[in-house]
């Protein structure tokens, strides 16, 4: 089977030659390695045997500057210091009423150039499972732009404001994914977006407020992507377990990365109650096993993770988190991606 016919089998939960490989891995390891590998990115993506390859729409709207000491700028204007994206240095909507949220500077969807998408996707010639659209992370631009504890409050008190924001918000992320798949879709299999919901002892928010305030964006986007016949996977970090079911009735297809040590999820039971119903990528815990342990603890580890989540199809193997960190150890990623190789076998 060739990456991407392995992946979209495991997608119709069939089982396919062997389990697909994911690598999400941070710059900082990725220079790691391949200074250590002698390898590029893609020689990299080929050593470590990743079943997917990702396109990206470019920007090219208004020029700006960083000031001194921000490291990153969302699209809707929010400065953030610290490591890595870091923090929002304000919140400019924490106080808006309603007139002042659609007053709002929002940025327009034809700042993201689509133009090069079709031709990086084609580079790959069929190969790959093919990643695309906009990340669109709606929940936490909101909580950049309105604070947390801000915005769980106006839930309760102005619910129009946070429909308003969300609103604006999904309208800016869906119009760069139609346009994105008007431009492409027959050579994208996945629409992947990201929005962590969960913390290591639960979700961020119940699921009442899930249900009226997450899930229709969710479900918005979900039909996107199913309009132009794309599966659609979504990055969810944390305990977020309560919530999987509201969004398999509304026809998620992947759940990525799945962290194990989080309260809630366990992968024999999270397999067992949703198996067969939505696909389950990640799961090889990144601290315990792939930081802190050694390759032959990782390649036990991951056993274990095969032998649990493997059965039946619905499952891509790789790290517990978006980014294998540059503290991981690269043996323990070898080991990894190795046993997934010699093991995943059906």
């Amino acid at each position: 089977m060739t990456s991407r016919e392995r992946v979209l089998a495991s997608f119709e939960h069939k089982e396919p030659d062997r389990v697909p490989a994911w690598c999400g891995a941070s710059p900082e390891f990725l220079k790691k390695a391949g200074n250590e590998l002698g390898l590029d990115d893609e020689g990299l993506s080929l050593r470590f045997g990743d079943d997917f390859r990702r396109v990206y729409a470019r920007y090219d709207g208004p020029e700006f500057t960083l000031p001194d000491g921000v490291v990153y700028r969302t699209p809707f204007g929010i400065e953030r210091t610290g490591i890595g994206y870091g923090q929002p240095v304000g919140h400019p909507l924490a106080d808006a009423a309603l007139a002042g949220v659609h007053d709002y500077d929002w940025p327009d969807p034809e700042w993201m150039d689509v133009s090069e998408i079709r031709r990086d996707a084609e580079k790959h010639k069929g190969e790959f499972a093919i990643l695309g659209g906009d990340w669109s992370p709606f929940w936490h631009d909101a909580i950049d732009l309105m604070g947390m504890e801000n915005l769980y409050y106006k839930m309760y008190d102005e619910p129009e404001v946070v429909d308003a924001v969300l609103g604006h918000i999904v309208d800016y992320y869906a119009e760069i994914s139609r346009r994105t798949f008007e431009a492409a879709s027959d050579v994208i299999d996945i629409f992947f977006i990201g929005n962590d919901l969960g913390s290591r002892t639960g979700p961020l928010l119940g699921e009442e407020l899930f249900r009226r305030f997450v899930l229709p964006h969710l479900e918005r986007l979900i039909d996107l992507g199913h309009s132009y016949g794309i599966k659609v996977m979504l990055h969810c970090c944390g305990g977020f377990a309560p919530l999987i079911p509201s969004m398999i009735e509304v026809g998620l297809d992947g759940l990525h990365a799945i962290q194990p040590y989080c309260h809630g999820m366990n992968l024999q039971k999270l397999k067992a109650e949703f198996g067969g119903k939505i696909v389950f990528n990640g799961c090889i815990d990144s601290q315990s096993v792939l930081i802190e342990g050694d390759p032959d603890y990782v390649r036990e580890k991951t056993r274990e993770v095969i032998d649990i989540m493997k059965p039946g199809g619905g499952f891509v193997a790789g790290a517990s988190h978006d980014y294998i960190l540059e503290e991981t150890p690269l043996e323990n990623v070898l080991a990894m991606f190795d046993t997934i190789r010699d093991y995943g076998v059906y």
